[in-house]
């Protein structure tokens, strides 16, 4: 396995003002959820962990990862449980309005496959699994990789609708980010995880429109963002990070790592899904680009 993740996936409806709409569109998503989706396609192999109710979401969800090529050997269906949803209402010349409407579908502890992290090169992890009570999964699927020296890979991803607290977020997410040898925080972010950004971790700083920088090895590396068209920013982290973690995973210099983030994350905002815009290997070169 080159890389092992898990995290929540969700169905996705996604709609104009929900009080006026007669028409909305069916998605499913989540943030480890396009990360697989967007390895899976350039080729690498990729296991996701998930909890999902015993309903057509939930089997949609699991359906879709598994036409991707994404192992789901490991993933739950909890037949007590409805699997969750975002609405996504969408206003001209508005940021869209995210609702979530989560329910008690949550991954434990005893669901972490300890032997299955242990034979992976990377494990990717979240913020947004921290925030939700599947935080002592996300813990122990940690500490077996890093029981068995697994690269640790962290994105941030702080939502403020997930932390009612924010001093708690600042811990939580400060412990996490220590974790990681691989950070992934955007720009907005860094003050959340001030103790993370020393020391000789890999720290990816996500940038939206102006780009993003790696340190590396004690070296800063930059990257400007790529100008395509925007249908739709959701995602585009996500994607990013499955660009960059493709590359690292292929030993390239962390100027073609951010290169090739930049490269899925344009692919993702270019349309109205989080997931399904992402390239298959042979369509990176699309957008005219050298990776």
């Amino acid at each position: 396995m080159d890389v092992y993740t898990l995290g929540e996936a969700f169905g996705v409806v996604t709609s104009g003002r929900v009080r006026h709409e007669h028409e909305a569109r069916l998605d499913v998503a989540g943030a480890e959820f396009t990360v697989a989706v967007g390895l899976a396609r350039l080729g690498h192999a990729v296991g996701w962990l998930g909890k999902v109710g015993g309903d057509e979401l939930g089997a949609r969800i699991l359906t879709v990862l598994r036409g991707e090529g994404v192992d789901i050997s490991d993933a739950r269906v909890d037949e007590g449980s409805p699997t969750g949803i975002l609405l996504k209402e969408s206003r001209l010349g508005q940021a869209a309005r995210v609702t979530y409407y989560r329910t008690g579908a949550r991954l434990a502890q005893g669901n972490v496959p300890v032997d299955r992290i242990a034979a992976s090169r990377v494990l990717h992890v979240s913020g947004i699994t921290a925030a939700l009570n599947a935080r002592d999964a996300m813990h122990a699927a940690v500490r077996a990789a890093r029981t068995a020296q697994v690269v640790v890979s962290v994105a941030v991803d702080y939502h403020d609708q997930l932390w009612p607290d924010l001093r708690e977020a600042e811990e939580v997410l400060s412990v996490l980010a220590c974790s990681a040898d691989v950070l992934f925080v955007r720009q907005s972010e860094l003050d959340l995880v001030k103790p993370a950004l020393t020391g000789d971790r890999e720290v990816i700083v996500m940038r939206g429109a102006r780009g993003a920088s790696a340190r590396v090895d004690g070296v800063r590396h930059d990257a400007t963002s790529l100008s395509t068209p925007v249908v739709d920013p959701n995602g585009s982290g996500d994607a990013f990070v499955a660009g960059y973690l493709s590359a690292l995973l292929e030993h390239l210099h962390p100027a073609d790592r951010l290169r090739r983030g930049g490269l899925l994350a344009a692919f993702a905002a270019s349309g109205p899904s989080d997931w399904q815009g992402l390239p298959m290997r042979d369509e990176l070169p699309l957008l005219e680009l050298d990776v």
